[in-house]
């Protein structure tokens, strides 16, 4: 059964921090996918290898990032609001 319950927070320094950690997840994620285009265009030609792989290393790192970003964006409304409750209506699908 789907939980029906609604979380209501206006506040406007939410509403900032959570837009600016959200940009930062599309952005990184979209470079990621972006890198490994490239990379994998790259394998084509036997002379651009390296590049391809240098690329995909890069694109991991940036996939691993983006843990990072939502980890850190807890942490960040966790200090601003000290209870936890600013995470508290998070999804899995958040950004």
């Amino acid at each position: 059964m789907a939980d029906s319950s609604i979380h209501l927070r206006i506040g406007p320094d939410e509403l900032v921090i959570r837009r600016r950690y959200e940009t930062l997840s599309i952005a990184n994620d979209f470079g990621a996918a972006l890198l490994f285009l490239v990379g994998s265009a790259l394998f084509f030609p036997e002379s651009t290898t390296f590049a391809a792989k240098c690329l995909f290393v890069i694109g991991s790192v940036m996939f691993l990032m983006r843990p990072t970003i939502r980890l850190s964006r807890r942490f960040h409304l966790q200090r601003r609001y000290g209870d936890g409750t600013g995470s508290s209506h998070e999804s899995s699908m958040d950004f």
